[in-house]
């Protein structure tokens, strides 16, 4: 019985010390965000110091403005910091359990604007699982430049002499404007982002790696253009004036109204340009044999010509006008609502002069000088409908987008061409006549819903459905000068491509190991209606591939999405990606009917065309140092069913010379791989640096017609861009490009060199900003190629646009140059498609 007191008093004994024993270290997060507009601040930095003054831990806010850090339990004076807001401390606080603490709210430091105006000027760089950011920064070279020019300015990203924006080398890029497709960026081509004023962008996020989030159109990836919105209380905006030569002017400005419940946002835009080009072709042309179709028999024809050399020149002029107006309502203090119209104007009219020369073996027979007028109408508008619904301070969110599309386009051709010698002779005009009209709708609602400390689960739901009809009318004048409908080539079009795409995906955290994982299921579903008089075996003969002119077809694919990121250390990391890719035949690359850039040179659309699918990996890596900031990556991407525009001899003959054809055509494989680096250096607080290179390598197989058009092209390009503070608020940058020698099935093109060189200097207490700027400063932007086929040789030189001076002035009400810090990468509503995931 004596025992029972012994090991009762043990117990207790035990019982008392586990009671007692202090936990090794418990978990403190919170959240970080500014005051007034409750944005989070991301890379904001926590700290908690003891009693001794020691560190006990610290660390950095992710894209949310949250944090979580471990520390021994006791009592600690919390520390928070961001660059050019005012710290914050709270003392003696005690620490003994794992604990939320209050949201805090951090103020800009006024005494500190001067640091932070040099830290807008320099172009930064973040590193998401998914994609890379660039803050575009003060850019002096884009100052009265469109959203084309800034574009070419971001690495990996490509500008070509004609507007055509790549990625890595690769065309088949996705342009999203806030996250979606827009009548902003054009319907299926770039050339709207031609009349957008630079200065709407606040930064674009370049997205090699998309996740399930994304719409998998686009096998080179996604660039997806954020643009500026103010987050700021109360009013302010901007104006800006720029005038060129040669001729060039425009207008823009922007403003903003922001209470507690509501922010009103426009942007308006008003341009003149024009746009002077040139280029010279010298086309020789041998003997064609062909298989006459009644005889079977192989028949080789001479040309009238064999030799053609053109002198174009290009007048353009390209008036536009632009606004966006909305208005963001804040229902609750976590939700919100917002609805914006946009509306794009297009009046453009184009000259082509083409002076020919035409020789048979070596004796000029013929001079030719041709006319092509050019006139179109563009009006685009779009109605968006946005709601955003924060239900905690986690990241736990709902969005939900419609948007309504309409761009309608009247282009009208007028083709006139005389002979000169050996006799004056007018040959037959064309009268061309297109009118197109699209509509799409988008519906879109993603969730996001974060599963503990680091993990997060995403679900949602896109749905795009668009409709293209193009009436093209061709009317040729006969021997009458009476104009007659050609009823043969004249039809009308009718192209519909729905798109419905659901999707999820999952991420997570294990210590310095993050994770994104993703699986999206996409039907597309073309359809294509011609109303024409053409005889369908007959053209089905004369393309070489089998038609249906009225086709219906559906395809069902899964895209699944793999992106990893390794923290080496604090500011170093290394990233892994993986994801199916699908690139989409585009209306006017289905569209069998030939379109004339010429008499003898067309473009003829192919309704045999099926969707391209690719597979790419990308293995990156980043370091940070105190100055210097370095991005790498190497990557792979294997396509299947590639596109390839081809040129050939159609066999016949207009005013003597060979009519030549282009026409896309499914190839069997494309392989690309390459390797790219990008560095940001500021050296000095006067000098910062900037430059990027990509390396890579192109294969192709495939054959058409019995032809092979395989082909192995291996390129790079590069950038670098230097700017100086001068005293007196004077600021000078320069920036270079080289586009290095490339081939591809058919043609071969050399190097291409382009600087530009800019000057602002800040007035008016740093409210208006003056600057001039040189772009082709050198006059070298040109396209030089050959191009060499079994029938034909041509050498080519192309100049889309001249060397040009701007100057421009901005001035700014209630918006400091501070406008344009880091800490608005984050985006805020409808700013984005989905949540980020950064573990």
């Amino acid at each position: 019985m004596k025992l029972y007191p012994l090991v009762l008093a043990l117990l207790c004994s035990t019982f008392l010390l586990a009671q007692n024993k202090k936990p090794e270290s418990v978990t403190i997060s919170g959240k970080i965000i500014e005051e007034g507009s409750n944005i989070p601040l991301e890379y904001a930095t926590v700290s908690f110091t003891n009693a001794q003054g020691k560190v006990a831990n610290g660390g950095i806010t992710d894209t949310n403005g949250m944090y979580s850090l471990k520390v021994p339990p006791g009592i600690y004076t919390v520390k928070y910091e961001f660059i050019s807001y005012e710290t914050k401390e709270v003392p003696n606080k005690q620490l003994r359990k794992d604990t939320t603490l209050p949201t805090v709210a951090l103020a800009l430091d006024t005494e500190s604007l001067d640091e932070v105006v040099i830290r807008a000027e320099t172009t930064e760089v973040q590193v998401r699982l998914d994609k890379k950011i660039y803050n575009i920064g003060k850019d002096l070279t884009t100052s009265g430049a469109t959203v084309s020019d800034a574009l070419n300015n971001v690495p990996s990203v490509n500008v070509d002499v004609e507007g055509a924006i790549s990625l890595r080398g690769n065309e088949n890029v996705r342009i999203l404007i806030n996250g979606k497709p827009s009548a902003i960026a054009g319907f299926g081509s770039t050339d709207a982002l031609r009349q957008l004023p630079a200065e709407a962008i606040e930064r674009v996020e370049v997205i090699t790696s998309p996740s399930a989030r994304y719409d998998a159109e686009g096998t080179a990836g996604i660039l997806n253009i954020i643009l500026k919105k103010e987050k700021t209380l109360g009013l302010n905006g901007s104006i800006s004036a720029n005038i060129g030569v040669p001729t060039s002017s425009g207008i823009s400005g922007n403003i903003n109204l922001r209470t507690d419940n509501f922010n009103i946002f426009n942007t308006t835009s008003v341009r003149y340009r024009d746009a002077p080009g040139n280029a010279f072709f010298d086309n020789q042309y041998f003997p064609t044999t062909f298989t006459d179709p009644d005889t079977g028999e192989e028949v080789t024809t001479d040309p009238t010509f064999d030799r053609v050399i053109e002198d174009r020149d290009y007048d353009r002029l390209n008036r536009g006008f632009n606004t966006n107006l909305g208005i963001e309502y804040f229902l609750t203090d976590r939700s919100s609502i917002t609805a914006s119209g946009f509306l794009r104007l297009g009046d453009d009219e184009d000259l082509t002069t083409n002076n020919a020369r035409k020789f048979s073996n070596g004796v000029l027979q013929e001079t030719t000088v041709r006319e092509e007028f050019e006139t179109e109408e563009d009006v685009s508008y779009q109605l968006s409908l946005n709601y955003v619904n924060n239900f905690d301070d986690n990241g736990h969110k709902l969005t939900a987008d419609f948007q309504y599309e309409n761009d309608s386009e009247e282009q009208r051709s007028f083709i006139t061409e005389q002979r000169l010698i050996p006799s004056a002779f007018d040959f037959p005009s064309e009268d061309i006549l297109t009118y197109e009209d699209q509509e799409e709708f988008l519906i879109q609602a993603d969730y996001v819903l974060p599963l503990g400390e680091n993990a997060q689960f995403e679900a949602g739901y896109r749905g795009n459905f668009e409709n293209e009809v193009t009436d093209y009318n061709l009317n040729q004048e006969n021997n009458n000068g009476v104009f007659v409908r050609n009823d043969t080539l004249s039809n009308i079009f009718d192209y519909t491509e729905n798109v419905n795409a659901v999707y999820t995906q999952y991420g997570n955290k294990f210590g310095k190991f993050s994770f994104l994982l993703g699986l999206r299921l996409e039907n597309t579903q073309l359809k294509g209606e011609i109303q024409s008089n053409l005889d369908e075996d007959a053209f089905s003969e004369a393309l070489g591939v089998d038609i249906d002119t009225n086709f219906d077809k559906n395809y069902l694919g899964l895209f699944p999405t793999v992106n990893l990121i390794y923290e080496l250390a604090e500011r170093e990391n290394i990233t892994l990606g993986y994801n199916r890719r699908i690139n989409r035949p585009r209306g006017w690359f289905i569209n069998p009917f030939p379109s004339r850039s010429s008499v003898t040179n067309v473009f003829q659309g192919n309704p045999d065309l099926d969707p391209a699918y690719a597979s790419a990996f990308d293995l990156g890596y980043l370091k940070r140092w105190k100055k210097i900031t370095l991005t790498s990556s190497i990557y792979y991407q294997h396509e299947t069913d590639s596109f390839e525009r081809i040129q050939e001899q159609t066999g016949q003959v207009i005013n003597g010379v060979n009519v030549v054809r282009t026409i896309p055509i499914n190839l069997s494989t494309n392989e690309r791989y390459g390797f790219e680096a990008g560095i940001l250096y500021n050296p000095l607080k006067w000098l910062r640096l900037n430059g990027s290179f990509n390396y890579f390598t192109f294969k192709s197989d495939g054959s058409f017609n019995s032809i092979e058009y395989g082909t192995e092209n291996n390129s790079w390009f590069a950038r670098a861009s230097a700017k100086v503070s001068l005293p007196w608020k004077i600021d000078w940058q320069t920036n270079g490009f080289y586009r290095g020698p490339q081939n591809n099935a058919q043609t071969e093109s050399e190097g291409i060199l382009s600087i530009n060189l800019a000057f602002s200097k800040d007035i008016m207490d740093d409210n208006g900003t003056i600057g001039v700027n040189v772009s082709d400063l050198l006059n070298s932007r040109k396209r030089n190629s050959l191009t060499v086929t079994d029938s034909f040789i041509s050498d080519s030189e192309f100049q889309w646009r001249q060397r040009s001076v701007n100057l421009s002035f901005t001035y700014r009400f209630n918006q400091k140059k501070q406008r344009q810090r880091s800490r608005d990468q984050q985006g805020g509503n409808g700013d984005d498609e989905g949540g980020d995931f950064e573990g």
